[in-house]
């Protein structure tokens, strides 16, 4: 620790042994995780603990290992479930508490809440305005949210139905040989949002409504000359739209309804030389009102811990390689 480090003591009560031996995992590895993750040393004989570090930090450890002893109450620790409330938290969250009431969303089958501020922000957004762009790697919620939300609003009848589009590009993938018509070709690549619907309104409830077009789910083509009123319309991958076909589908969002568009600006599968119509929008709507962009990065992936790593390694190598080819 540097000179610059303080101490912060506390006290975890009630005191049961089997609840701390939940809370600090085997060989004392949670509390390892959370000494990496804040950059601090985690020091304790008992329910007695001292932190060592910057006290900004040492705050948002003390206030997350108090949240975490509640939950072993009811819950068994794991460290993946640590790093999830760690993203949950997040660091600045921690450190400079809000005080702002969380955002909740209620599905048939349980509620959600997003995590961290980053995605609390997202969902905000998504309620507050009619278009709103979600940008980010992989893992980061922002195809199941907006699906969240969208579910949400049709079980409020603030809206009549719900549709999922997405355009038929994938990388190394040629429709024509998948068998059925233009629909049934494109189901497989829709399956992520077909999944969010099962989680959060059970198998039987999402057929009926396919069935009676409740939900809709189509390839983007299908949206040419369509005007949607009092709709939710989700624009998943939304990277591989070309410039035409992203004005196309912005043009044709009617009154009452909601757009929400996600995508991931490093996977973009797009033929050589063809700009994304994400990239592009990103330029021409920056700034406009009642149009909001969030943008997600490494620290806000919520699956599996190593899928943040090769997140932020693969950042770090377009980066270096950015560089590289300025230099040549």
């Amino acid at each position: 620790m540097n000179a610059l480090s303080s101490s912060r003591k506390f006290i975890l009560e009630p005191f049961d042994t089997k609840r701390f031996a939940n809370l600090s995992g085997q060989f004392d590895e949670h509390f390892r995780q959370i000494e990496q993750r804040l950059g601090i040393e985690i020091r304790n004989r008992g329910n007695q603990f001292e932190l060592l570090g910057d006290d900004s930090r040492t705050l948002a450890a003390e206030n997350l290992i108090n949240r975490l002893y509640r939950e072993t109450k009811s819950v068994s620790l794991t460290p993946e479930m640590i790093h999830l409330f760690l993203q949950e938290s997040g660091l600045e969250e921690l450190v400079s508490p809000s005080g702002q009431a969380q955002v909740t969303l209620k599905t048939l089958k349980g509620i959600i809440r997003p995590r961290g501020a980053n995605q609390q922000g997202y969902v905000k957004s998504i309620l507050d305005n009619d278009i709103n762009f979600g940008i980010g790697p992989a893992g980061t919620g922002k195809t199941y949210l907006a699906v969240a939300c969208a579910v949400e609003a049709l079980q409020k009848e603030q809206v009549r139905r719900i549709l999922l589009v997405r355009p038929a590009v994938e990388a190394g993938e040629k429709l024509g040989f998948l068998p059925g018509d233009l629909s049934q070709k494109i189901d497989p690549y829709l399956r992520p949002l077909y999944d969010a619907l099962y989680e959060m309104l059970g198998f039987e409830h999402v057929a009926k409504l396919i069935e009676r077009q409740v939900i809709e789910v189509a390839p983007l083509a299908y949206m040419r000359g369509r005007t949607l009123n009092n709709s939710f319309i989700i624009l998943d991958e939304s990277q591989n739209t070309t410039i035409e076909q992203m004005k196309m589908f912005l043009t044709r969002i009617g009154f009452g309804s909601t757009a929400v568009i996600t995508g991931d600006v490093t996977q973009v599968d797009l033929p050589r030389g063809t700009r994304s119509g994400l990239m592009h929008v990103m330029d021409v709507l920056r700034g406009v009102p009642g149009i909001t962009f969030t943008y997600f990065k490494a620290k806000d992936v919520v699956r599996h811990p190593l899928v943040q790593r090769i997140v932020e390694a693969y950042d770090r190598y377009d980066e270096q390689s950015g560089k590289q080819d300025k230099n040549e």
